[in-house]
C-alpha cells in the first residue's frame, strides 16, 4: 500500500488507498450476494475454471444415469409384458392338457373327443392371438428378435435379452387335425407334444423372470450411482448458503467501514489550510 503524505494534496494518497479497499469489498460483496441470489458457487467460468469443467461432466453423468433409470424402468415394463403373455399361453396350455388328457381315455366316445378337438383348435387360435398381441411399442416379444436395453450412462453399459422363442402353435408344433377322434392313442401322443411345449414356455419364463431379476439389481446400482454423482455436483457447483451469508453479512459491515474511512482520509489534508491564515 502506497505510503501517506497528508501535506501533498494534489494527491490524496490515503483517500485512493481507501477507494481501492472500498472497491475490492464491494466485488467481494457482490459476488457473494450473487451466490446467495443464485444459490450456485460458480456463476461464470472466471469463478472456477477447472471446477466448472469437473461439474459439467458431473452434471452431464448424472442426467444419463436418470435416463439410465428410465430405460431400466421402461425394460422391466417390456419384461412384464412378456411374461404376461408367456404366463397366459402357459395357463392356455394346462387347460388343454386337460382337455386332451381326458380324451387319451378310452371312456371318452368319438362324439366327447370331437368336442375336446373343437376346443383344442380354439385353444391353439387364442395362443396365436396372445403371441401377435405380446408386443411393446409394435415390436413382437415372442418369437422376435433379440432386444439390448442401454442401462447405464456409457454407450457399451447395455443388457441384451435373446430372443424368446416363437411358441405359437407352429413353433410349438402342436395341430388339433393330428386328433383321430376314433384313437384315444393320438390324444396321448398328443398330451405328450403339449407337455413338451409347456416345459419351452416354462423355459422361457425363467429367461424373463432371470433378466427382471437381473436388472433389478442394475436399477438399485445406478440409482446409488447417480445420487453419489450429484452430490458430487452439488458440493463443486452449488453454494454453502450459511457460509456465503456469513461473508455478504462481514462485507456489508466492512463496505461501511470503508466508506466512512474514505470520508476521513478526504478530510485529512483540510489542516493545512490553517497554514494560510
Amino acid at each position: 500500500m502506497a505510503e501517506i503524505d497528508v501535506t501533498r494534496i494534489a494527491g490524496n494518497i490515503g483517500a485512493m488507498n481507501a477507494l481501492n479497499s472500498l472497491n475490492y469489498i464491494n466485488k467481494q460483496l457482490a459476488v457473494h450476494q450473487t451466490r446467495l441470489a443464485t444459490g450456485k458457487r460458480i456463476n461464470s467460468a472466471a469463478d472456477d475454471p477447472a471446477g466448472l469443467t469437473i461439474a459439467t461432466k458431473m452434471q452431464s453423468r448424472s442426467e444419463g444415469l436418470k435416463t439410465a433409470l428410465a430405460n431400466i424402468a421402461d425394460a422391466k415394463n417390456l419384461l412384464a409384458v412378456a411374461e404376461s403373455g408367456l404366463g397366459r399361453i402357459n395357463d392356455i396350455l394346462v387347460q388343454m392338457r386337460n382337455k386332451v388328457q381326458a380324451g387319451g381315455s378310452d371312456t371318452m366316445g368319438a362324439e366327447e373327443r370331437k368336442a375336446i378337438s373343437d376346443q383344442v383348435t380354439a385353444y391353439l387360435a387364442q395362443i396365436d392371438d396372445l403371441v401377435s398381441q405380446t408386443k411393446w411399442n409394435g415390436t413382437t416379444l415372442i418369437g422376435g428378435s433379440a432386444l439390448v436395453f442401454q442401462t447405464g450412462a456409457d454407450s457399451t453399459d447395455v443388457v441384451t435379452m435373446s430372443a424368446i422363442a416363437t411358441v405359437n402353435s407352429a413353433g410349438l408344433t402342436l395341430s388339433a387335425s393330428s386328433l383321430n377322434t376314433t384313437d384315444s392313442a393320438t390324444f396321448r401322443t398328443f398330451m405328450a407334444s403339449i407337455e413338451s411345449a409347456m416345459s419351452l414356455v416354462n423355459a422361457e419364463l425363467a429367461k424373463v423372470g432371470a433378466l427382471t431379476g437381473r436388472l433389478s439389481f442394475k436399477e438399485d446400482q445406478v440409482a446409488a450411482a447417480q445420487i453419489n454423482v450429484e452430490a458430487a455436483y452439488n458440493r463443486i457447483m452449488n453454494a454453502n448458503m450459511a457460509e456465503e451469508q456469513v461473508n455478504a453479512s462481514k462485507y456489508q459491515i466492512l463496505q461501511q467501514t470503508a466508506t466512512a474511512m474514505l470520508a476521513q482520509a478526504n478530510a485529512a489534508p483540510q489542516f493545512l489550510l490553517s497554514l494560510f491564515r
